[in-house]
């Protein structure tokens, strides 16, 4: 990979004699306070305005600030009008517009399609402060304001709809975001790096039309255009320095839309298109325009981890909102984001589509300096940190062995079907960061509540006493997904091997640290390649070892993920797609939908007649009855009452992601 201009090596932009504003400003008075006529970079966004690194547009904000320009928020406007966005007047360089820290559509919607009653990152989690589909009605609503002023979408909205994506909400294959939202760029991925670099040329006075060599941008040019005479389409193969100058043809939207196999052939090729340090150029046609992907960013050295989470955050809510509880600053406020990426691959996970696999690590001077601020700064700080995670809570400083082996791999996971014999997996930095937080002055726990990835710690005997003897508070998440096979190699997830190997460490780590605590497993119902016996085996495992789980979660396609073309296209796009490869069972309708969530809430006594009937249909009925080795009793109490039957199915399945009792 060519190595990147650092972020701090950028002269500053004139405007930074105005110093640094307690929190960016959200109105013309705030702006007049600082003595702002104008703003450079006016950010819009889907979430309330909290100033901390965990949300997006605080992050970006803060990052230009320190580049010298002006930044302006404008948080959840009222998109019935382009008046909001007229509110801190037209910016100097361009809107920059996201839809939030979530995709709207997720945000908004249960996966049985019905509106969400609350907004996580909304005050008092009030609904219905975000439109469908933000980014777009956003970026349109800035043009409205001010025509000639650039737009540039961007966050997790904007890269999961980079390209022809199926959309799980209107049941079809939608087009890339770019041209409906008529955006002039998009930006996917942590946009560090172009966000910077494309802002200080837009002040020196470059055009954004001209802007095409961008690492993490995509942009609309006209059917055939290329960056230059010598680049060339290839489909396979080429040196470094080819492939450069090369890009890859994606089959159509027009193509995509309507032909299950070609879709499924498009997804592979995108994911294998993914390492930075060999992804080709991208090119999808839609009509008589591209959308040319640029390939993606390099990911940030630890130094600018260390920049970037290190400016100077208000780390609250903006004054604005007063005394109201925004809930998804109440779950993070005390939690520490330590990395990014991740290298499992599972998938129906966004994770690598959005912040890639390359594991990108804060120093620990890094972390310890936060621990500090939160004690420091943090209203209601009790002496508890909540987490210290990210994506995961222990792939921190893990990397390929091999720089040049990693420039080259084209592994969608490293650590399935088995972890890589380059990667390393040594825990001891994390230990280290560990035993060093423990021992900052006013903090009395720290406690890990990212999920772990459990077939990584066992290589650790060390991690795992470190974490189970000081950091699990009663309870420990992690996520087997599913018992069966059939399932798992569609996951992309491990085998049961690690996870009871680990429950074993788990347990004897407690037992000799004089705790009692508990693993809490999470599993995926209806996930494609599971069957109605898949989940009546998961079902029978987890009554052996008297598991009663209080959350299920049902599979959710969101737009990109390898596990949603499965479930679009009843094809494996982990392998090569034909019209004759291997077909994915998938479970679409609602009342075998409902069956794979009983499976998993088997005790509980409102699914007792749904598996009986299944049970019996399945020719298992030496599962009902009243004694240990059956599933589900032959009897029913009086006070609860048999499910009605539907008088009609949906044509499409319907499910909750959660469901609590």
């Amino acid at each position: 990979m060519t190595k990147p201009k650092p972020l701090t090596a950028y002269r500053k932009h004139w405007a930074h004699r105005f110093g640094t504003a307690p929190f960016l400003p959200t109105s013309r008075a705030e702006m007049e306070a600082l003595g702002w006529d104008s703003c450079d970079v006016i950010i819009v966004t889907g979430d309330a305005y909290i100033d901390h690194p965990s949300f997006g547009m605080a992050l970006i904000g803060r990052l230009l600030e320190a580049q010298g320009f002006r930044v302006g928020i404008i948080a959840q406007p009222d998109w019935q009008s382009a008046e909001p966005f007229r509110a801190l007047g037209k910016p100097n360089l361009y809107f920059g517009v996201t839809a939030g820290n979530m995709d709207s559509m997720v945000n908004r919607y249960t996966a049985d399609r019905k509106i969400r009653s609350d907004d996580a990152y909304t005050p008092d989690a009030a609904p219905n402060r975000r439109p469908d589909r933000a980014a777009v009605v956003y970026a349109q609503r800035c043009r409205e304001a001010y025509a000639d002023v650039p737009v540039i979408v961007g966050g997790i909205e904007a890269s999961l709809r980079r390209i022809a994506h199926y959309d799980y909400w209107s049941d079809k294959v939608r087009r890339s975001i770019l041209p409906d939202s008529k955006a002039d760029l998009l930006l996917f991925g942590n946009a560090e790096r172009a966000l910077v670099e494309l802002t200080h040329r837009l002040a020196r006075g470059d055009r954004i039309a001209d802007m095409r060599d961008l690492r993490g941008t995509a942009f609309m040019v006209p059917h055939g255009w290329t960056p230059g005479e010598d680049w060339t389409k290839v489909s396979h193969g080429g040196t470094p320095a080819e492939r450069r100058r090369t890009y890859l043809r994606l089959p159509a939207y027009e193509e995509v839309k309507d032909d299950p196999v070609r879709y499924a052939e498009a997804s592979r090729i995108f994911h294998l298109e993914s390492n930075p340090g060999n992804a080709r150029c991208l090119v999808q046609a839609h009509g008589e325009r591209d959308v040319w992907l640029n390939p993606p960013p390099i990911p940030l050295t630890t130094a600018e981890m260390d920049h970037v989470f290190g400016l100077p955050f208000a780390r609250a809510p903006h004054p604005s909102y007063g005394n109201a509880k925004i809930p998804a600053w109440e779950m993070i406020r005390f939690s520490i984001n330590i990395m990014r990426g991740c290298f499992g691959g599972c998938t129906f996970c966004s994770i690598t589509e959005h912040e890639g696999r390359i594991i990108q690590s804060r120093s620990e001077a890094s972390i310890l300096r936060e621990i500090e601020e939160i004690r420091d700064k943090t209203p209601g700080f009790t002496g508890i940190i909540s987490d210290l995670g990210g994506p995961t809570a222990n792939m921190y400083r893990m990397a390929c062995k091999d720089a040049e082996i990693e420039a080259a791999c084209r592994r969608l996971s490293c650590v399935y079907p088995e972890i890589c014999p380059n990667m390393n997996t040594d825990h001891s930095a994390l230990v280290h960061l560990y035993r060093e937080a423990r021992r900052v002055p006013g903090v009395k726990k720290v406690l890990i509540g990212s999920g772990l990835r459990y077939d990584l710690a066992v290589r650790s005997p060390e991690y795992v006493k470190e974490l189970v003897s000081h950091h699990v508070g009663g309870y420990l998440k992690i996520a087997p997904e599913h018992t069966e096979a059939g399932p798992l190699s569609k996951m992309m997830k491990p085998g049961m091997d690690s996870y009871e190997k680990f429950k074993r460490m788990f347990e004897q780590a407690s037992q000799a640290a004089g705790k009692e605590q508990y693993l809490i497993p999470y599993f995926i119902a209806a996930h494609p390649g599971t069957t109605d016996e898949d989940m009546l085996e998961l079902a029978l495992w987890l009554k052996r070892n008297d598991f009663r789980l209080d959350q299920v979660q049902t599979f959710l396609p969101t737009p990109l993920a390898l596990a949603t073309a499965m479930w679009h296209t009843e094809k494996n796009p982990l392998k090569r797609v034909s019209p004759e490869s291997e077909a994915v069972p998938v479970v679409r309708g609602g009342r075998q939908r409902k069956l794979h969530k009983a499976f998993l809430r088997y005790h509980d006594p409102k699914n007792w007649p749904t598996l009986r009937e299944a049970l019996k249909a399945m020719g298992r009925t030496d599962l009902i009855g009243n004694g240990k080795k059956h599933l589900v009793p032959a009897w029913q109490p009086a006070q609860v009452r048999a499910p009605q039957r539907r008088a009609k199915e949906h044509a499409k399945g319907r499910q909750t992601i959660t469901t609590k009792t």
